[in-house]
């Protein structure tokens, strides 16, 4: 069984910075494409980050492009998300989510492709 735990969230002000954490266990032999998808209240859940195992190759979705950051960790399959410039659309419940299909890159921005997902952060920017 494979677990993600999620880290970092908080109450921050507009402007100011927030990092997450994801660390996936269970399987240790096992490496995944991993991202960040939010859900607002009241919205759906949408894609927000994704890095590939193999190469490195960062995704962004447009509304957070040069104001987010995700990146691997020094661990093994763990990975974060660098949030800066934070604004008040950006509050929403911040899940991480894992996809063993390491070479399913044209999907990698597509919610369905991930097969394990954490429990979520909440990340609340006040104005």
């Amino acid at each position: 069984q494979v677990q993600l735990v999620e880290s970092g969230g908080g109450l921050v002000q507009a402007g100011r910075s927030l990092r997450l954490s994801c660390a996936a266990s269970g399987r240790t032999f096992q490496v995944y494409n991993m991202a960040w998808f939010r859900q607002a209240p009241g919205k759906d859940r949408e894609f927000v980050a994704a890095i590939t195992w193999n190469s490195g190759a960062t995704f962004y979705t447009d509304s957070v492009k040069g104001r987010f950051t995700i990146s691997k960790g020094d661990a093994k399959n763990t990975f974060h998300l660098q949030m800066n410039s934070l604004r008040p659309d950006d509050t929403a419940i911040y899940y991480c989510a894992a996809d063993p299909k390491i070479w399913a890159v044209a999907t990698i921005t597509t919610l369905n492709a991930y097969e394990y997902w954490g429990q979520g952060t909440q990340v609340t920017v006040s104005s």
